[in-house]
């Protein structure tokens, strides 16, 4: 890994070592992402499970989007995990439910929450032991105080696409950007975005998350930099964690998911869309 750009939040993402190093003690949380079946068949020792692939929030108005995040934080008590625990979610890989989930508690306003690069491939590829029994966690509360400056809504991004200081990049497939590939009523891409497909940004062979300097590479070469207000977008919200997590790994100060994504653009009448190029 090249030292010309470091990481600046190294700690977002831990190596499988330092999780081992790290099991049993008091305060942390693991979360499986992954579907239930794959966590039945073996997961890390103590983790729960929470598969969100499913939860999705369509509507941005305040009003859905409060409930939406309260029944999150509901749904992570339920499973033993609290705001102040040191929280680490992992996936089949760095994908895009570990990123979500990830994305979620910062927005919830938890401090100490992380990703196991490589995901389970990582943990078994290492050695590392395999639980197929364990008792259920028991629920806890969840309090929260949400962290508005990390979640973007489709009133945000109606302001970002004239804003200079704002940068709009939308983390689908060519086809979905273009409006080839169609997922909503209306396909297309939202007005000044630039495109950055989500599989770009992670190694295909160890299913870990790209070198710092690949990552600044990437997003540079888009005219992605620091300065920016940068709102990330998908289909659902999950793709765009993904690139909000990398974002969050080299220091970007201002990066907002917008969990509506195109299911909401998409869907919602009298949006602005082009057909993206």
């Amino acid at each position: 890994m090249s030292d010309a750009h470091p990481a600046a939040n190294p700690d977002l993402l831990w190596s499988a070592e330092r999780l081992k190093a790290a099991l049993g003690t008091p305060g942390l949380s693991i979360v499986d992402t992954r579907q239930a079946e794959h966590f039945a068949a073996g997961r890390i020792p103590g983790a729960r499970h929470f598969d969100p692939y499913f939860v999705n929030c369509d509507d941005t108005d305040p009003a859905p989007l409060a409930s939406f995040t309260r029944m999150w934080a509901n749904m992570l008590g339920w499973r033993g995990v609290k705001p102040a625990d040191r929280i680490v979610f992992y996936g089949a890989f760095t994908d895009m439910c570990a990123a979500r989930c990830f994305w979620f508690a910062e927005y919830l306003g938890v401090e100490s929450v992380h990703v196991l690069d490589g995901g389970i491939k990582a943990w078994r590829d290492a050695g590392l032991p395999i639980e197929r029994e364990g008792a259920p966690p028991s629920s806890a509360k969840f309090p929260f105080q949400a962290v508005p400056e990390r979640v973007a809504t489709y009133a945000s991004l109606l302001k970002a696409i004239d804003d200079p200081q704002s940068l709009i990049l939308d983390n689908r497939s060519r086809a979905e950007f273009t409006g080839a590939d169609r997922r909503a009523k209306y396909g297309g891409a939202v007005p000044n975005a630039r495109h950055c497909d989500w599989e770009e940004l992670y190694d295909h062979a160890t299913g870990r998350m790209k070198s710092p300097a690949e990552l600044h590479a990437i997003f540079e070469a888009r005219g992605v930099t620091p300065d920016k207000k940068i709102s990330v977008y998908c289909n659902t919200g999950f793709r765009s964690a993904h690139a909000y997590l990398a974002l969050r790994l080299l220091g970007y100060p201002h990066v907002r998911n917008y969990v509506g994504s195109w299911q909401e653009w998409g869907n919602r009448e009298g949006l602005p869309i082009v057909r993206g190029d």
